[in-house]
């Protein structure tokens, strides 16, 4: 069942010290866009069906329960709620319990998405493991979770990462002001 893996592309002078992370990047920049393509069939941005997914479960939720569900970060769920909301998929409300915080819920529009974005997902894993095994694929998912366990456990300021901030800072805001300015 299984072919030959394409060969290694070649890396960026700069990734070559970082092969697995450039293939890690590699991957998730083809799985999103795949991703992407699927979910502009249905009018979503990519996201929204993580969002929604999660109210399929349990409808109901404050953005905070949700953005700690789906590890996004507060102004991205705020957005996406925002043009789910436009788009008449989900509606908030005051929460019950704490009059500073809104609930969001399913529309009727918006739970009529839980087959599609099902089986969307379903379409999207089919295509991702069938040149796997179901060994690769238990292998493969015990190995990103214990990398993605490494990374979140050194994403604390290590020195290299802090040195690599302070070297991209002054490119990064000349890159931030020219964008601000329209040149």
């Amino acid at each position: 069942m299984t072919d030959p893996a394409p060969a290694d592309r070649e890396c960026p002078g700069a990734a070559r010290e970082g092969r697995l992370s450039f293939t890690i990047f590699e991957l998730a920049r083809a799985h999103r866009g795949r991703a992407a393509a699927m979910l502009r069939e249905m009018r979503l941005h990519p996201g929204q069906e993580l969002l929604l997914m999660q109210l399929f479960d349990r409808d109901g939720q404050t953005q905070t329960e949700l953005l700690e569900c789906v590890g996004l970060d507060h102004s991205t769920v705020s957005k996406s709620v925002s043009r789910m909301q436009e788009a008449g998929l989900v509606i908030r409300r005051p929460s019950p319990h704490d009059r500073r915080a809104m609930t969001v819920h399913l529309t009727e529009e918006g739970r009529a998405l839980e087959a599609p974005i099902t089986a969307m997902w379903r379409t999207l894993e089919e295509s991702s493991v069938k040149l796997l095994t179901a060994e690769e694929i238990e292998t493969f998912i015990t190995l990103a979770r214990k990398i993605e366990a490494s990374v979140e456990g050194s994403a604390a300021a290590s020195p290299a990462t802090s040195a690599a901030r302070s070297a991209a800072s002054p490119a990064a805001s000349a890159a931030r002001s020219a964008a601000s300015s329209g040149s």
